[in-house]
């Protein structure tokens, strides 16, 4: 009785020792020095408040507003053919495996050791007589071992939130390289549709002026014309065919980039017909709070995740300085000679069990040198989240400054695109009246084509520009409710009870896969 109540209070001693110990740990005044920003603080501008608030949030497939079918085809082919899109896939995938791998320190460890061996002992000077001399022996050792770290300062629990953080972060910059892909590919097909109008602009300038050309030799075998008028009308036919030519060479070089973006070879994009854009939704931007409004981004969300991994990183270097306890506990059998099994027999069996600590006494400041890193990392994390809110602000008031001004732009080129017109069929009927100088049919001509290219242009830069809008809103891919708590983004505070999913909508999109869930 004396010796259980003895051996009682050399526990309760010990474990006093260590909370003691643990009080005392000295980080050296080493904490981060920076904070995260507040969305909802930010000014958002006059852009995003005068903007029209009646517009919903991306859809997931955001794209087929444009009403084309071959467009839908081609991003679903990107989707599942793109190689930077299967890398992204490829990292989420290594990113939950080390995940696992850290989360399995907080399971108890039971590992097997087993050695059979056949030796035969020398008969010389240096071993001398003896029983073993010149003998054929089996030494043989079976061994089960038990580990259980007791984790007290929460080291490995917040090693493993750390790794799943990072996990969650992969899978939010996954969906970033998703929507940038699909971007991509709107941008690349409303390029190729853009390229089809002017093609069409400049064979018609070109069939214009060869009608020209003709009233001007005819003109001057009749008499009334001057050699001059004929060169005027045959200069401009080479530089018209020229940007045909250069046209076609643009047509032919987006429907490689189209094909490359899908993963497929140049020929896969021979097949691609004259697209069909028709866009079916004004611009405007969901009614929301500034921080809502960027809270859509994959990246925003992203940022917010590894935040979070770098501050359960500060609480994995914090738990450094605090005493280590491992269980241990192992059975096994020992033989040297006899028979092959006779290491299996009772007599040969052995066992062992108890604690093992480890306690950091001088180190020469290498744990507080890591928790300085730490800190440091922490405090870069939260400094790259606060700068990708305000490049996200910033990139959706762009979008709808730029929108803003493309509407304006169409109404002035539609019509700069009827007067051009207008100055033109004037001065081609005086040409044939023999009323006007074919000078200004020349002019009329040359601001025709320009007003409409810059039609064309500006037409394509809307759809564009509306591609633009959907990926800086999120693109319908992640949620705010996707990224950490608040509290879990601190240090300190990285216990959590609640199960958080990778993905809480899995129909939202196929980059993670189905098996991705956290805690």
């Amino acid at each position: 009785m004396p010796s259980s109540v003895s051996n009682r209070f050399a526990m309760l001693t010990v474990l006093a020792n260590l909370l003691i110990i643990g009080g005392c740990a000295n980080t050296g005044g080493i904490k981060p020095q920076t904070h995260g920003t507040d969305a909802s603080a930010l000014d958002a501008g006059a852009a995003i408040r005068a903007a029209n608030a009646d517009a919903q949030w991306p859809a997931a497939d955001w794209w087929r507003a444009y009403n084309d079918p071959q467009l839908d085809e081609w991003i679903a082919a990107a989707q599942a053919g793109n190689p930077t899109l299967a890398v992204a896939q490829a990292r989420v995938r290594e990113a939950l495996s080390m995940a696992g791998v850290a989360r399995s320190a907080l399971a108890p460890q039971v590992n097997g050791n087993l050695s059979i061996q056949r030796e035969h002992w020398p008969d010389n000077v240096f071993y001398g007589p003896g029983p073993l001399a010149n003998q054929n022996t089996w030494n043989n050792t079976g061994t089960i071992g038990l580990s259980y770290h007791l984790d007290l300062w929460g080291k490995d629990r917040n090693a493993a939130e750390r790794a799943l953080d990072a996990a969650h972060a992969s899978a939010a910059d996954a969906r970033t390289a998703q929507l940038e892909l699909e971007a991509n590919v709107v941008r690349a097909y409303v390029g190729l549709s853009r390229d089809y109008a002017l093609l069409d602009i400049a064979k018609d300038t070109l069939e214009q002026q060869e009608k020209l050309a003709a009233l001007a030799r005819h003109r001057l075998a009749g008499g009334i014309g001057t050699q001059l008028d004929v060169s005027q009308a045959e200069t401009p036919l080479p530089e018209y065919e020229r940007q045909v030519d250069s046209i076609q060479e643009s047509l032919a070089l987006g429907r490689n980039q189209l094909a490359a973006l899908a993963g497929k070879g140049p020929g896969a994009g021979d097949s691609i017909t004259r697209p069909a854009l028709a866009l079916s939704i004004a611009s405007g931007l969901p009614s929301a709070l500034p921080a809502e409004l960027i809270g859509h981004r994959p990246d925003v969300v992203a940022a917010r995740w590894t935040v979070a991994a770098q501050a359960r990183g500060l609480d994995v270097a914090k738990a450094d300085f605090y005493p280590d306890i491992n269980l241990l506990a192992s059975i096994g059998g020992y033989a040297a000679m006899g028979p092959l099994f006779n290491f299996l027999r009772s007599a040969s069996g052995s066992w062992s069990a108890g604690p093992a600590l480890s306690l950091p006494i001088f180190d020469g400041g290498r744990l507080r040198s890591q928790y300085g890193a730490a800190a440091a990392g922490y405090d870069q994390a939260v400094e790259q989240y606060n700068q990708t809110i305000v490049n996200a602000l910033k990139d959706i008031a762009d979008q709808v400054v730029t929108m803003r001004s493309l509407e304006t732009q169409i109404n002035d080129a539609r019509r700069s695109v009827a007067a051009s017109r207008r100055n033109f069929d004037l001065s081609e009927e005086g040409y044939r009246r023999g009323l006007t100088d074919y000078v200004n049919v020349l002019i009329a001509q040359t601001q025709l084509l320009a007003a409409q290219q810059g039609l064309a242009r500006i037409q394509a830069e809307q759809l564009m520009a509306h591609a633009s809008l959907e990926t800086a809103l999120g693109g319908g891919l992640d949620d705010p409710a996707n990224g950490p708590k608040e509290t879990e983004a601190l240090p300190g505070h990285g216990s959590r009870s609640a199960v958080t999913l990778l993905i809480r909508n899995p129909d939202v999109t196929p980059v993670v896969p189905p098996a991705a869930a956290g805690r």
